[in-house]
């Protein structure tokens, strides 16, 4: 009996198989975990990503806050333009009824600093932030907008008047220019937080602690006994203050769980 070649293709019993056959879906599906896995490990340092559905929302203010000017490559760096959009993107969700922001930032880019507090402080939901390894410079006023604020006690906050880089024209504008500015962080860190305005006008011009001879360094325990930051404590303390603070509100709206 003769067979011929397209009997052979379509024949059940032919050893080839087309590449869209069920047999080679579990290789596609073996692949494809891989390469997740792969790039969970390039990324992130982990095989896996451990996804809990909560209705908190956590947020890292990391490295140097960018501006208006792009940094370098190698900066490690928060993006005003990207934080500014998730603020609103909370404000607006319904599964979200909290804010945790993490903080290790050296400063950064007073306006961007300045829009990215104020926003927290008016959203209406509550949030708590956590200092951790250092919330310097612009990131004080960071840490304070939250409707609670905690430090570790290995964490230091580095209090300093506004500098500058770069080019600055030695006129009398620019200098009225440069206290209004810092009028602005004063006001926004004194009305947010407990400390007093002399105390942290002390703190702020305080001479010969920082190498540039002028500013405070605040570690821990300080930036509580100050009234800087309102407690002492890392992430459990500040997530079991966030539920508190969740479940008032929703107390306060007659919404009891």
């Amino acid at each position: 009996m003769l067979v011929s070649h397209n009997d052979l293709v379509n024949s059940p019993n032919s050893q080839s198989e087309s590449p869209e056959t069920p047999a080679n879906e579990p290789q596609k599906k073996n692949k494809l975990k891989k390469g997740a896995v792969a790039d969970n490990i390039q990324e992130l340092g982990s095989t896996d990503i451990p996804t809990v559905k909560s209705n908190i929302h956590v947020m890292t203010i990391i490295g140097q806050i960018e501006g208006h000017m792009i940094l370098p490559p190698n900066n490690k760096s928060t993006k005003y333009e990207h934080v500014m959009p998730q603020l609103v993107a909370i404000e607006q969700s319904n599964e979200i009824e909290g804010l945790m922001l993490l903080l290790n930032t050296v400063g950064g880019d007073v306006e961007a600093g300045l829009a990215i507090a104020e926003m927290i402080a008016s959203m209406s939901k509550p949030s708590v932030s956590i200092v951790l390894g250092g919330g310097h410079s612009i990131g004080v006023p960071v840490a304070v907008s939250a409707t609670h604020s905690f430090i570790v006690e290995s964490a230091s906050m580095t209090i300093h008047p506004i500098r500058l880089t770069g080019l600055v024209i030695g006129a009398q504008s620019s200098f009225d220019y440069l206290e209004k500015m810092q009028d602005r962080v004063n006001k926004f860190v004194v009305g947010h937080s407990s400390v007093s305005d002399s105390k942290w006008r002390e703190l702020l011009y305080k001479t010969g602690e920082l190498s540039r001879d002028i500013g405070t360094s605040v570690v821990g325990k300080d930036a509580v006994k100050y009234g800087l930051i309102d407690s002492v404590g890392g992430i459990s303390e500040a997530m079991n203050k966030l539920q508190e603070l969740v479940k008032a509100k929703k107390e306060s709206k007659g919404l009891k769980q």
